[in-house]
């Protein structure tokens, strides 16, 4: 088996993997992860040979590189590319390429020319729904990969992606651990329920008990976001003493589940309205909802990317 690194040129045989038109690299068998990258690092070595001395990847491609984590993503979505205004567009499928006046500041990570942050999460503004956006600013504040005034600074510009990034800003809370804690906590905020994340509650003494996805402000009720986790044996005995733990402070813990956000959350509503003590209005959902259908979480909202992105579909190769 030869080496990965990628070449230019045509290359045959089995020991060669196909990038893009023109670019080959040597094929290696894929790691046994459970939950693979998205964009091959070997295959993105070979796409970066396009590359001018200013081009950068940036976008959602960027981000993964950063190891920010991102909604899921059609399988056919393309790797993006930032150039230079006078930059020739590398003419391959499965690519979309954005031009700029300025070079887009970039650092090198893990080989790859990716543009910083906070630029990364403009360019994907373009593209992405409202709340992926909002969940994916949080999710690099949590990682500290970037700073609130970074961010600032480019939403205030002209550049395409950041009036979203703007609208983003609004809703941002770094304090979220994960994409579906964030997408927990819009559901909430979308109804005009105000909680505060990571919230920790303590016993009279002061003893710390637990530390709360989110906390119903004004109500002794705790709203979390259950993964796969919480469904093997030793975590689920944990959750039970953590919850009669929780219980003895006189507050109720609610679990939700990822069915429960995308599927169900006029039962998120209704529970809340009932801890509000306030007349429970489906309605109130709806803006929820209008979110949702834009989402890279929903079919819906994968096609919506795929039908704003102009580029030709990318050819994966299956295991």
């Amino acid at each position: 088996m030869g080496s990965s690194e990628p070449v230019r040129g045509h290359r045959r045989g089995r020991e060669w993997a196909h990038v893009t038109y023109g670019i080959h690299r040597g094929a290696t068998a894929p790691d046994p992860v459970e939950h693979p990258p998205f964009w091959d690092e070997d295959d993105l070595a070979g796409w970066q040979l396009l590359l001018t001395d200013d081009g950068a990847f940036t976008g959602l491609t960027a981000l993964e590189v950063w190891g920010v984590p991102h909604p899921p993503l059609p399988a056919e979505c393309p790797v993006f590319l930032a150039l230079g205004k006078d930059d020739p567009r590398p003419l391959r499928r499965g690519v979309h390429t954005s031009r700029h006046v300025r070079p887009v500041p970039y650092a090198i990570q893990r080989g790859l020319r990716v543009a910083v942050v906070a630029e990364a999460l403009a360019a994907a503004g373009r593209w992405v729904g409202l709340i992926d956006l909002v969940a994916m600013v949080d999710a690099a504040l949590q990682l500290e990969l970037v700073a609130e005034e970074e961010l600032s600074e480019v939403a205030a510009t002209r550049r395409p992606g950041a009036r979203r990034l703007r609208e983003a800003l609004i809703l941002v809370d770094g304090r979220s651990q994960s994409l579906w804690e964030s997408l927990l906590r819009l559901v909430h905020v979308s109804c005009g329920i105000d909680v505060e994340p990571q919230w920790t509650l303590t016993d009279g003494d002061g003893v710390f008990v637990a530390a709360a996805d989110l906390w119903l402000c004004g109500t002794t009720a705790l709203h979390e976001f259950d993964g796969d986790e919480h469904e093997k044996a030793p975590r689920r005995v944990q959750d039970r003493r953590r919850d009669r733990r929780i219980e003895r402070q006189g507050f109720t813990r609610r679990g939700y589940t990822a069915g429960d956000v995308i599927h169900r959350a006029v039962t998120i509503l209704e529970d809340a309205d009932r801890a509000l003590d306030r007349p429970h209005d489906p309605a109130r959902i709806r803006l929820w909802h209008a979110l949702l259908r834009d989402s890279l979480f929903t079919p819906a909202g994968r096609a919506a990317l795929l039908a704003r992105v102009p580029a030709a579909p990318v050819r994966r190769r299956t295991a």
